[in-house]
């Protein structure tokens, strides 16, 4: 299990910790269950400047409403799905029964409603009631997805950036200029998503072979009964051990009369043809190199494919199958920079595997008023009133990032829905 704070970075979770869970929502995929979250008892440090909220709720005025604010973090978590014993165990240990779902103004168990999606949401709906008494509020995968890019796209600073040489530079985005985008959501498969706007997308395109197909093949060809293992084996590799390259069949040349390198790969895996030899005669880490460049390759072209069928400037990557994994991303962007002729560019998200989730995250509202969903909001430096607070994040709203590098920021949303926090970068 891992847990993350709003920046990405590893946060420890202590299970027996009285944490105050507000929203929880969650995205059970084939492969990992990842697990969005707010906790009120936060050790993230504010600005001296900012107002200091810690657990007091602030109500604002919002038209006919009023709204509360209270301070907390939001967390990142993920299993694997063949693991969700311990999911539940988790989440047992956070005390969600008691207060980490949307109630209804109720205590009753069988009235306790998590916001849900993902396949697994329908297929472990009964196993989540039976064992923590929860009810999975599902919520429609695909636009789980795009919500939770459009979100992050928005709200957080420096959560763009590409990967080119070695090197990771963050991407401004233009609020302006967001829409339309390409989403490669690459999670077991792919799904390649075209996004014109808030609510309005079409998934265009995808491919079978994904993050599953990594997993699936890498535990059939090596020992590895883990994707992460898996990553970390191919560190050790050489694909071009396996490969067939350009120049193993031009005898070393490049065939530059069509552009490519003697290093290009003609065909992954394709040395084992003509090789006689088992498959116990090759490394396993060469194998899980040349498997992780295969489907890489893949998804980058796909990709670009996609984004100059639409006619799209950007394409956005998300999903755990990156993993911050530099040869993954190495690989996707020189293809897309191949076959796009250095005319685009693969852009990464620092938050990729959590989109779904944080996207069922901003569904919840008050169901008993019909009030709109939570909102996301600007924390104002101590210098403004406290109640000068920004519109809502749907209206191009961007976290505020102090001296110290720390993201703060508040959700706001009516007096009477109970479950609200604050959001801050550490």
């Amino acid at each position: 299990m891992e847990v993350k704070g709003i920046d990405g970075k590893l946060e420890k979770s202590d299970s027996t910790s009285a944490d105050e869970i507000s929203h929880l929502s969650i995205d059970i995929g084939g492969s990992l269950i990842k697990i969005v979250y707010f906790s009120t008892n936060s050790k993230c440090s504010t600005n001296d400047e900012a107002p200091t909220l810690s657990k007091e709720r602030q109500e604002v005025p919002y038209g006919d409403l009023n709204h509360h604010i209270l301070s907390g973090r939001l967390y990142f978590v993920k299993f694997e799905t063949s693991k969700i014993e311990d999911c539940i165990k988790f989440l047992s240990s956070k005390k969600l029964q008691q207060c980490g779902a949307q109630c209804h103004h109720s205590h009753a168990v069988d009235k306790i409603k998590i916001k849900a999606t993902g396949g697994g949401a329908f297929k472990f709906a009964d196993l989540f009631k039976e064992k923590l008494g929860l009810t999975l509020d599902k919520v429609e995968e695909m636009e789980s997805v795009v919500t939770g890019a459009n979100f992050l796209l928005k709200a957080v600073n420096h959560e763009v950036y590409t990967y080119i040489g070695g090197q990771k530079e963050y991407v401004q985005i233009d609020q302006n200029d967001l829409y339309p985008y390409l989403l490669v959501n690459i999670g077991s498969g792919v799904s390649m998503i075209k996004v014109d706007g808030d609510g309005r997308f079409q998934r265009v395109s995808g491919t079978s072979v994904g993050g599953g197909t990594f997993l699936g093949l890498g535990k059939l060809l090596t020992k590895c009964q883990s994707f992460d293992e898996l990553l970390e084996l191919s560190h050790q590799g050489n694909n071009r051990v396996i490969d067939m390259l350009v120049g193993d069949i031009y005898g070393g040349l490049d065939y530059s009369k069509i552009g490519l390198a003697s290093t290009a790969i003609a065909s992954s895996f394709g040395k084992a043809i003509s090789e006689n030899k088992e498959l116990e005669d090759y490394k396993p880490e060469d194998i899980a190199r040349s498997l992780l460049r295969m489907i890489s390759n893949n998804i980058g072209q796909i990709a670009y494919l996609n984004a100059l069928r639409f006619g799209l400037k950007r394409i956005f990557l998300g999903g755990f199958f990156i993993r911050d994994h530099a040869y993954t991303m190495d690989t996707i962007s020189v293809a897309v920079d191949f076959w796009s002729k250095g005319e685009a560019k693969a852009m990464f998200l620092r938050h990729e595997g959590f989109l779904g989730a944080l996207g069922a995250f901003m569904n919840y509202k008050d169901e008993s008023t019909d009030s709109m969903p939570p909102q996301l909001v600007e924390q104002q430096p101590a210098k403004r009133s406290s109640s000068c607070i920004v519109d809502r994040i749907h209206n191009s709203t961007r976290v505020h990032e102090n001296e110290n590098g720390a993201t703060d920021c508040r959700l706001r949303v009516s007096s009477s829905f109970k479950i609200y926090d604050e959001v801050k970068r550490c």
